[in-house]
């Protein structure tokens, strides 16, 4: 039996006989989602997952808190990022909680084509860097996604996602800004692409 919330969701699909990774697939856990009362705490919960550093095309839930956080008028302080550039003292990466879910699934679509493999293990990730995105006028929804992140700023390990549950992990409603509410923060958003 499957014993955290992505393995259950994994497993859920898989006795639906749906291929991962399909239309239909995200159709199926787009449905399952609106039921879902998943919490950051137990996502977090899978040790066998955590992680002390990142890797550039995968992705990544962790527990934040800006540096500057009393003069910003929101941040997330659960995000799920995709780091695209490594830096000494952090990454830059891409905040997926920034766009609507809706907008999440067709921006990964977007980015299956840089892809190092269709194996979807745990070797395939993107291969995406910021003049990437920023030449990629396909990829515009990743504009209001770009934040930096210093490790010192990082308030728990890395929860690494499984390149075969990014689909799954992009719809969970575990976003958690702090200073505006998530459908004010994805209209801002919008408003970028």
């Amino acid at each position: 039996m499957a014993e955290y919330l992505l393995d259950r969701i994994k497993a859920s699909l898989g006795e639906t006989g749906i291929e991962p990774g399909t239309k239909a697939a995200r159709r199926w856990i787009q449905s399952k989602i609106k039921n879902l009362s998943a919490s950051r705490t137990s996502l977090m919960r899978n040790i066998d997952r955590n992680v002390v550093r990142t890797i550039i095309g995968k992705m990544y839930f962790f527990f934040y808190t800006p540096k500057l956080n009393d003069s910003l008028r929101y941040y997330d302080r659960f995000p799920l990022v995709l780091p695209i550039e490594q830096y000494d003292d952090g990454f830059l990466g891409l905040n997926l909680h920034y766009i609507h879910p809706k907008h999440r699934v067709i921006l990964l679509d977007k980015f299956s084509n840089t892809l190092t493999d269709k194996n979807f293990d745990e070797d395939t990730r993107f291969r995406i860097n910021y003049d990437y995105i920023r030449r990629a006028s396909s990829a515009s929804e990743a504009r209001p996604c770009i934040k930096r992140y210093l490790f010192e700023n990082v308030k728990s390990r890395f929860l690494e996602i499984n390149s075969d549950e990014w689909d799954i992990a992009s719809l969970l409603p575990v976003e958690d800004f702090f200073g505006a509410a998530k459908e004010i923060v994805f209209n801002e958003s919008r408003k970028k692409y």
